[in-house]
């Protein structure tokens, strides 16, 4: 690497040597150079690279398919930086594989985990819109029947954001194999209340029952809406739809 030195430093390729800017200064190099795909897949050298890559490339297939299965929560929504801060989690989970060697370590084995469940539990997937923030409420889950339950339930203590009149409570069950990444979605009836609502508790139950694929988790989302002339309109705010994943069960 070498300094440009005149009146107009360069930016771009010419006669097989680059022009750019590193910390600010000019400086040129000979093009080219860096891993080539042969040296990565041969060279002992490039082991870790190989298996950082392999694992990489499972917990990326993973986050898409648990992304694909929870699209009912947020469907007509775009999170910024979803996929790269479920990368974050499934690469965390992957690590709690103690069963297979690097290079090789699964997401799924890591689920196995006490530690791998409560981490899929605790993660914040929609960090503008936390649901046990909006519903600052104690909750029950009955694994028999699978329903939720909110037994002291207070609409005013429900979190609305500007322009909304009306929040929508979709709850389910979302059955998932983390090593066939098969899964089944099975969603209660959507509950839609106003903000007048005067209720004092809160059940639902999905209107059909997980078949056991694999680790059973429950989910709760929240949209907000507003009513305008008897219509319902959807809001599309930043911080108009929260994912909350409210317990982990298999």
């Amino acid at each position: 690497m070498a300094k440009q030195k005149g009146i107009i430093p360069l930016v771009g390729t010419i006669g097989g040597i680059n022009f750019y800017y590193l910390n600010g200064k000019p400086v040129a190099r000979v093009a080219g150079g860096g891993f080539n795909g042969s040296a990565i897949k041969t060279k002992a050298s490039m082991r870790r690279v190989r298996e950082n890559g392999s694992e990489f490339g499972h917990c990326s297939r993973v986050n898409k398919a648990y992304r694909m299965a929870l699209r009912p929560f947020y469907t007509q929504h775009k999170f910024t930086f979803f996929h790269s801060r479920l990368m974050t989690m499934f690469t965390q989970l992957k690590t709690l594989d103690t069963i297979h060697a690097r290079g090789e370590r699964r997401v799924a084995n890591g689920l196995t985990t006490d530690l791998g469940k409560q981490l899929l539990q605790d993660f914040n997937y929609t960090p503008d819109c936390v649901v046990q923030q909006v519903l600052p409420f104690a909750s029950s889950m009955d694994w028999a029947t699978h329903t939720l339950a909110f037994p002291k339930f207070n609409m005013t203590q429900v979190s609305f954001i500007p322009g909304a009149t009306h929040i929508a409570l979709q709850f389910g069950f979302l059955d998932f194999n983390f090593e066939r990444l098969d899964s089944a979605l099975h969603l209660a009836t959507p509950l839609v209340l106003a903000k007048d609502f005067t209720g004092t508790s809160l059940s639902l139950t999905p209107n059909s029952v997980p078949s056991g694929l694999g680790l059973q988790l429950a989910v709760l989302g929240v949209r907000y809406y507003q009513e305008v002339d008897g219509l319902m309109y959807l809001l599309h705010a930043t911080n108009g739809v929260g994912i909350g994943v409210l317990g982990v069960n298999g």
